[in-house]
């Protein structure tokens, strides 16, 4: 007998023993060898491949690997391999076949009657080879018309490979597809499922670091339907009501973690479309704990101020963006960095996301009353040094935030608006008096998160001159840009970019640009005003990350206006 064992760090040895065992379970499952071994095993996905591929003795093939070899898909159709789970590519007069599931027989059986030349074999992990399936489906946008439904149906663009091994073999195929399809964005780090009614389809998509990303389409308009039907008895909804927009939650558990899902059914001309926010509070509690300034991105300059401005004795703090910026959780931050047990620190949001130690925090509860007017007033009865306020939506609360940082509290608020400047003219429609506002008013500060390029696919690429120029660079500016893309590897699901930072506009109020507000002039001459007393715009702090060769040039210009 052969004795071969392979052991990384703490993790568990793999040897041949073991490997019989895990394929096993793998077939008793429905699973890939691979997934169970990651799940309990506890390897990075490079280190499980490399170790698997010296226990078979079979070369790895890594994603850097592959963008630099040519599909031969001439020999072996895209549709074919997405089929197969394997890839052919040619290297000079050489033939590889990049495989992710080298324990199957069928497919072996298949490769030996399917080509009639010599092939390699290569080891590749699932998620780099679902990774270069997106990458080839976004240039060849044919994958509807080469497939046929039943096939498709099948592929579920790698869905399946990442299902729930909780589930039996005896579930149905609906229950198994939404618990995979909630298993596999949790695993993702998605914050939001869309399931989205087509014709005759359900298309699947993720948003992972603020963009959609599409993960597959279920062919099949009775099973889309059932699809629906299945959130909608979790959420404890009216299934048999497809006219109005509902909404609910429900609470799952994966891998012990307990997961809230907040649920919004919206009537379509196809039928119904259902979008799933996803809130794991242990995880944001893990994250919150300890939170500073530091670990959300922001350069130093703008960290030195927003901590000066949260250490002011009284006035306001307000940050503005669109949904999804990390408005709260930079206001956590602030929070947390001036929470040293001496102030009394009151918050009242919708809902309550993150729990902070030592700080009093209220739910708003419209349907009993609770809003956050309401809310508020108490607050400021009950004796608080600090007061965070979740969001500014009508006249009546900003009127209450204004009237308590006059008075002497410390207020930490958001508003939506696109930049700090816009601030100030939703809060004049909002009705509330100029005087008043930039009295209480210490600062606002604007942001937006920018995705970062994969550490693990970025390589140094050029712009053409026509983006750059489009971009507001000019040439000679250009030649200081690093600028570099990310490929598309398994680690960041082939989007490219793995992770956020934040960047910020902030504004600081003084005599001049409070004078400026009252009198109601032009928003031009209080730009400028602002530029003078140090105000960087948005745009500038994303092209510092494209210099910086953080971010793709792209990116910044998805997130920022070119001015």
């Amino acid at each position: 007998m052969i004795e071969a064992s392979i052991q990384s760090g703490n993790s568990q040895p793999i040897d041949l023993r073991r490997l019989a065992d895990v394929r096993r379970r793998a077939f008793e499952q429905g699973i890939s060898v691979i997934q169970i071994l990651e799940e309990t095993g506890g390897y990075t996905p490079d280190e499980l491949v490399q170790q698997l591929g010296k226990l078979l003795h079979m070369p790895v093939l890594e994603m850097k690997a592959i963008h630099a070899l040519s599909p031969a898909f001439d020999r072996l159709p895209f549709a074919e391999a997405i089929m197969h789970e394997c890839v052919l590519f040619r290297r000079d007069q050489n033939y590889l076949l990049a495989v992710s599931n080298p324990f199957s027989n069928k497919l072996r059986a298949w490769a030996e009657e399917r080509f009639d030349m010599a092939v390699e074999w290569y080891l590749v992990h699932p998620a780099d080879l679902t990774a270069f399936f997106t990458q080839q489906e976004k240039t060849m946008r044919a994958m509807d018309q080469v497939l046929p439904s039943t096939e498709l149906d099948n592929i579920q663009s790698g869905i399946e490979d990442l299902s729930l091994k909780s589930i039996n073999a005896g579930t149905s195929q609906v229950v198994r597809l939404v618990h995979s399809t909630l298993y596999d964005a949790h695993k993702s780090q998605a914050s939001d499922i869309h399931l989205e009614m087509t014709t005759g389809a359900l298309s699947i998509k993720y948003r992972i670091d603020g963009v959609l990303t599409s993960i597959g389409v279920m062919q099949g308009a009775d099973l889309a339907e059932q699809v629906i039907s299945r959130i909608k008895v979790m959420s404890e909804l009216d299934i048999a009501e497809r006219r109005v927009p509902q909404d609910g939650r429900f609470k799952i558990s994966i891998q012990g973690r307990e997961i809230d899902f907040r649920v919004s059914i919206m009537p379509s001309i196809f039928g119904e479309d259902a979008v799933l926010r996803i809130l794991d509070r242990q995880a944001l509690s893990d994250h919150i704990e300890g939170l500073t300034l530091n670990q959300l991105g922001f350069n130093q300059a703008a960290i030195a101020i927003i901590r000066r401005l949260s250490s002011e004795p009284y006035g306001m703090l307000l940050v503005t963006g669109p949904t999804g910026s990390g408005k709260t959780t930079s206001l956590y931050a602030a929070i947390s960095e001036v929470n040293h047990g001496h102030d009394k620190i009151v918050t009242i949001e919708d809902p309550i996301e993150y729990q902070l130690p030592g700080v009093l925090q209220i739910p708003v509860n419209e349907k009993k009353g609770l809003t956050f007017a309401r809310g508020l007033r108490s607050i400021l009865r009950h004796d608080p040094d600090k007061i965070m306020v979740g969001e500014i939506r009508d006249a009546e609360t900003a009127q209450i935030a204004i009237q308590a940082a006059l008075t002497g509290h410390l207020v930490f608020t958001t508003v939506h608006a696109n930049n700090v400047f816009d601030v100030i003219g939703r809060f004049s429609h909002m009705g509330v008096d100029p005087y008043s506002f930039v009295s209480a008013l210490n600062g606002i500060v604007a942001q937006r998160l920018v995705r970062l390029l994969c550490v693990h696919c970025a390589v140094d690429e050029r712009p053409d001159d026509k983006l750059i120029a489009e971009s507001g660079i000019s040439a000679e500016e250009a030649s200081q840009f690093k600028f570099r893309s990310g490929k598309g590897c398994g680690q960041c699901r082939g989007s490219g970019y793995r992770g956020r930072n934040a960047i910020a506009e902030i504004l600081i109020l003084n005599d001049e640009i409070r004078e400026l507000i009252v009198a109601q002039e032009p928003i031009r001459r209080i730009k400028e005003a602002a530029r003078n007393n140090g105000t960087r715009f948005l745009r500038e702090g994303a092209l510092d990350m494209v210099r910086q060769g953080l971010t793709s040039l792209e990116e910044a210009n998805r997130v920022t206006i070119v001015a």
